[in-house]
């Protein structure tokens, strides 16, 4: 498996100094969500290890099984990333959002020649609505204000009858250049009371320090329109 930086220091004496020196390093160089997220994907790099292996077959299982329950016709996603994890999904009707053209461009040319799936940025996205709408692994990589506000807008707004978040839960300020968790639900509960959240699914692999990579502090949460 790859190793990663905070990996390798897991564990270690200097552990949290090297996260401090590290996080402090990448706010120098970090300008904004929308440019670490297009420079990475330009850079060759791709959506996280949520997006693969077993994080990413516990995504599909629980998606694909509530879309099937629910005879889900149209699913509509912000924040579609590299597409690996929609390479595993079964949806009858699917369209990707994402801030990064090119993540949009790679996946436009993955699925080509699949007409049930479209893609277009963020800065495109006409306001259409989906049955059914998505945010994986996005909530925490949204560290400014007015961009997690957008989000959540644009994803409840899409949604008539399903939105999914899969994400950490609690608040907590940046300690990392892209990460900040946010209690959504408080959000969720002030601004879109016409949404109650139906169902929690804690991640079948929770967040072990040991195994960054492997593991995972996202749960999934299931609301749907009152």
């Amino acid at each position: 498996m790859r190793k990663t930086l905070k990996s390798m220091i897991v564990g270690t004496p200097l552990a949290p100094l090297a996260r401090r020196l590290v996080a402090q390093m990448g706010r120098l160089r970090f300008r904004s969500s929308q440019q670490y997220w297009e420079r990475r994907y330009a850079d060759g790099g791709n959506s996280g290890e949520g997006s693969y292996g077993r994080l990413a077959a516990f995504k599909a299982e629980i998606l694909n099984g509530f879309v099937a329950r629910h005879t889900i016709d149209s699913v509509l996603e912000f924040g579609c990333g590299d597409g690996n994890q929609l390479s595993l999904a079964t949806y009858p009707d699917y369209t990707g959002v994402d801030v990064a053209p090119t993540a949009v461009a790679a996946c436009t040319a993955r699925f080509r020649g699949d007409p049930t799936k479209r893609f277009v940025t963020l800065a495109a996205y006409d306001g259409r609505k989906a049955a059914l709408t998505l945010s994986l692994d996005v909530v925490y990589h949204l560290v400014e204000d007015a961009a997690f506000e957008a989000h959540m807008a644009a994803l409840f707004d899409g949604a008539t009858r399903f939105a999914v978040i899969y994400a950490s839960n609690h608040d907590e300020q940046p300690v990392e250049r892209h990460v900040r968790h946010r209690c959504f639900t408080d959000w969720v509960a002030a601004r879109r009371p016409d949404f109650e959240r139906v169902e929690h699914i804690p991640n079948r692999y929770p967040f072990d320090p040991a195994d960054p990579d492997g593991t995972s502090f996202a749960d999934f949460h299931i609301f749907a329109r009152v």
